[in-house]
């Protein structure tokens, strides 16, 4: 049973959390507060932690930076924080998601049926790994793209960005994520490289760029890639 931890100081929302996952066949602890959420945690080992940013006693930002000493447990935030800040503060701490309140149930559970499949899937060897959608093949060993059996032409900076997203399908990216890992962190802030690049990685990859398919932009917080990763040419992961 895929165990779920709850840290949120709202009674009421708790209640209602916890019933919706377990109607879905999730086990469900809740915390109210962040140390006690890292008690659990440490404890009783979840698989997904749904955490709430203002707790009574730490931020939350704080607790994911600690969860993120020990464990790569998926933490989707949930929290009233619309601030883009805010957001971006709490994925570069180490959160995989982040759904703002008032939230749909049923996205806060499509949301956690993906970070579980992320966490079930077996990544493998890197050498035998295949990106492969609907309009474009990658080959993240031979380091190269394909379309309609044909070469895509990427250059270096291209393949990295390319490569980074794709190793993680579904997962948001902060842009300082990206412009650090790609161009240094002296380039933090420089979001129109990002802008360019990624607008010609759609004119290269996407059959219709202006309406993105799988190159997807998160405003104000960073890029997601929405595909499935493969074993070898011809067993695809969950």
């Amino acid at each position: 049973m895929t165990r779920v931890l709850v840290v949120e100081d709202d009674p009421q929302l708790v209640r209602a959390l916890v019933i919706n996952m377990q109607a879905r066949g999730y086990g469900a602890d809740a915390a109210p507060d962040g140390a006690t959420a890292l008690r659990l945690a440490a404890a009783r080992r979840p698989d997904v932690v749904v955490l709430d940013l203002g707790l009574p006693d730490m931020d939350g930002t704080d607790v994911i930076k600690a969860l993120r000493g020990w464990t790569r447990v998926p933490i989707l935030v949930l929290s009233a924080r619309r601030a883009s800040e805010e957001k971006v503060a709490a994925l570069d701490a180490g959160a995989d998601d982040y759904i703002t309140k008032p939230f749909s149930m049923n996205e806060l559970l499509a949301r956690l049926r993906a970070a579980v499949r992320r966490t079930d899937a077996v990544a493998p060897a890197p050498e035998t790994v295949l990106v492969t959608t609907d309009d474009f093949t990658v080959d993240l060993a031979a380091k190269k793209a394909t379309r309609d059996g044909r070469d895509i032409r990427l250059t270096p900076t291209e393949w990295h960005l390319l490569e980074i997203l794709v190793c993680n399908p579904g997962r948001l990216i902060t842009q300082r994520r990206l412009l650090q890992e790609v161009w240094g962190v002296s380039y933090s802030n420089k979001t129109n490289y990002l802008r360019v690049y990624m607008a010609q990685l759609r004119r290269k990859l996407e059959a219709d760029p202006s309406h993105p398919r799988y190159l997807i932009t998160e405003p104000g917080m960073g890029y997601r890639f929405e595909g499935r990763a493969g074993r070898g040419p011809a067993q695809d992961l969950p």
